[in-house]
């Protein structure tokens, strides 16, 4: 086995495809879709990549994807949109593959690491965590946030609806009513055709709303397109008098709903177009995509709480080198050995 850092994502071997495809079955957020278009489009300024990698021939058996902004400290490769993080590995051998992992990070001169947003049930970290503390490292774990879910467990979306409080089903059955009597409206849902036409919409009904402006604005872009290109995008428009009221951007990987982006003009608030628009996608997801779960990914917000049903929490992982200097001097007398082991090469060859 070897330890190889990279700082190119395109350097990575094309193995890694097998670490992505076995993770992303868990999480869209340990894909190389989403991995791709966060290096594309969402590195800070000065944000440098750090690809751990342990490998054995021509396979890549672990990936820890990190940053690093000019320290001697290892940040997860992340953005603000990402709701979970984890290291990619494969299951057999992880006791030496950590191992091997974790001494190429000191020889790299990585005195501490934080990983963040993860679970507290994850098995790769938590044996991740396990060997760092018998190779010297102090770890603690941090509450970072909450995470409100519903799985679905075979129920229709009809049994779903029956579910939810009674304010819930009789607002937006009010609404509907309120909407069908006083105004032409729509619903159109992009998923793989039309998406300049979905994004545009999409953008008009967030710069109406109360909230800023879309900041990272490529990002959502070139997530909505690989997703309609993978065929996991959800991305519907609830349309009053044929202008864009509402948009939410959905996906859908592996049999999991993800809620990324919600929003609505403020002048159609008294229809409630967020929430017909939430239920609209509750029945796309439950009834056409059969999901087994729906994920409001990040946040306590209460409105979350009448559309989900059990609450999560994520975590940040730290793990600090009680002996940095030590850690430095190995990494020095192995530049020494390579030193010597070339003058040797080079004068007795």
């Amino acid at each position: 086995m070897r330890f190889v850092c990279y700082a190119d994502w395109k350097a990575l071997p094309e193995s890694a495809n097998n670490l992505f495809e076995e993770a992303e079955q868990e999480s869209i957020f340990f894909s190389r879709l989403w991995f791709e278009n966060l290096i594309e489009h969402g590195l800070d300024e000065g944000q440098t990549l750090l690809l751990a990698t342990v490998s054995e021939g021509d396979q890549l058996l672990a990936l820890l994807p990190l940053s690093q902004q000019g320290s001697k400290h290892g940040f997860p490769l992340k953005h603000l949109y990402t709701s979970l993080y984890t290291l990619l590995i494969t299951q057999e051998r992880q006791p030496q593959i950590l191992t091997c992992l974790i001494q190429g990070l000191r020889e790299h001169s990585i005195h501490s690491l934080q990983l963040d947003p993860v679970t507290e049930d994850d098995h790769n970290l938590q044996k991740l965590q396990q060997v760092m503390k018998t190779s010297g490292y102090s770890c603690h774990r941090h509450f970072r946030f909450y995470n409100w879910i519903h799985r679905t467990q075979g129920d229709s979306f009809a049994d779903y609806m029956a579910s939810r409080p009674t304010r819930v089903r009789n607002t937006i059955a009010r609404k509907q009513r309120k909407l069908e009597r006083e105004q032409e409206h729509s619903i159109r849902l992009f998923t793989e055709n039309d998406i300049e036409q979905g994004l545009a919409d999409y953008h008009t009904v967030y710069m109406a709303s109360w909230k800023a402006n879309e900041v990272f604005e490529p990002f959502v872009e070139g997530l909505a397109t690989r997703l309609a290109q993978s065929g996991g995008l959800r991305l519907a428009v609830l349309y009053i008098n044929h202008q864009p009221a509402a948009a939410q951007f959905w996906f859908v990987v592996h049999g999991k709903a993800s809620i990324f982006k919600l929003a609505y003009d403020e002048k159609w608030k008294h229809y409630s177009p967020g929430s017909i628009l939430i239920a609209y996608l509750m029945k796309q997801v439950i009834d056409v995509d059969r999901v087994e779960e729906i994920d409001f990914l990040t946040g306590n917000d209460a409105y979350k709480q009448e559309w989900m049903s059990e609450r999560r929490q994520r975590w940040r992982l730290s793990c600090i080198d009680n002996h940095p200097l030590k850690s430095e001097k190995a990494t020095r007398l192995t530049t020494l050995r390579g030193a010597l082991k070339w003058l040797w090469q080079k004068v007795y060859n």
